[in-house]
């Protein structure tokens, strides 16, 4: 596997994970800041980016607010996911 696709793979679990908690909702802002916090330094555009791929899979639902930042709220596969319950290609199975 290429450094790549498993640093894919990583932001998309944390994408997931940020927002495993209730409301289950963030914004690709917050989203950044939180990979930055967890030593996954990231871009906004490639925030906004993964959560578009995500949403592709049913693994969140987006919306592009007036201000350019996109909301991004977990469905219930996507929380499934973070909490390793289902396994989904693409997307790295959450560690302990």
């Amino acid at each position: 596997m290429q450094y790549g696709d498993h640093h894919t793979r990583h932001l998309r679990i944390t994408l997931l994970r940020l927002m495993e908690q209730p409301p289950h909702t963030a914004n690709s802002s917050l989203l950044c800041d939180g990979c930055d916090a967890v030593g996954l330094p990231t871009t906004r555009d490639r925030v906004k980016t993964e959560l578009a791929w995500l949403a592709e899979q049913g693994l969140v639902r987006t919306a592009t607010l007036e201000s350019g930042l996109v909301r991004a709220t977990l469905t219930e596969r996507g929380l499934d996911v973070a909490r390793g319950l289902v396994q989904v290609p693409g997307v790295k199975a959450p560690g302990p």
